[in-house]
């Protein structure tokens, strides 16, 4: 089984309209957003062919995504067991189709904009996560990530008590870059 862990942070004060805080996620110890950043880098170069160096493009690559606003997701929420409420409910027709918005996007925080979907599938034993995409790159297809299974019990642990951090450790990582 995979693991996974939830987080939260408070938004920069810089942004009046942000949410008080975000909700961030680990999978097998690795930040979600560097997974996508990881998983959709060689089509980005391709798309856009970065300048002489590809080291052009990280900024955007790894910033792609942010994570969703804290109150979206916590309970009663039931998004992060595959059962969107109306908000994140865009209709029947793929790629949205059986998948819910994991992160948003990097520039603006809103998920809608340029959100990370996958299917999220959960029974009694465990939660599955798959068949991850970018909505706005058709051409892209199914993306390089997971499939990602987590023990149930353990999941609604994680997602009952995520941890409180007083910073954006992708702020942190990317210092140390």
């Amino acid at each position: 089984m995979d693991a996974v862990a939830f987080f939260t942070y408070p938004s920069l004060p810089s942004d009046d309209w942000a949410p008080e805080r975000r909700w961030g996620i680990r999978v097998n110890g690795d930040d979600l957003r560097l997974i996508a950043a990881e998983a959709t880098r060689d089509l980005w170069l391709a798309e856009y062919e970065f300048e002489a160096d590809p080291d052009d493009g990280s900024d955007h690559i790894t910033g792609q995504h942010s994570n969703l606003d804290a109150a979206d997701l916590a309970a009663p929420s039931r998004l992060l067991y595959g059962e969107p409420d109306d908000d994140y409910r865009t209709g029947p027709e793929p790629p949205w189709a059986g998948r819910v918005p994991l992160l948003g996007c990097g520039a603006c925080e809103i998920w809608a904009c340029w959100p990370l979907l996958a299917r999220v599938d959960a029974d009694a034993r465990s939660v599955r996560w798959s068949g991850f995409v970018q909505p706005h790159r058709g051409t892209w297809g199914e993306l390089d990530i997971g499939p990602y299974e987590f023990a149930r019990a353990a999941y609604e642990q994680a997602t009952a008590v995520p941890g409180m951090l007083t910073v954006d450790p992708l702020t942190t990582w990317r210092t140390t870059q």
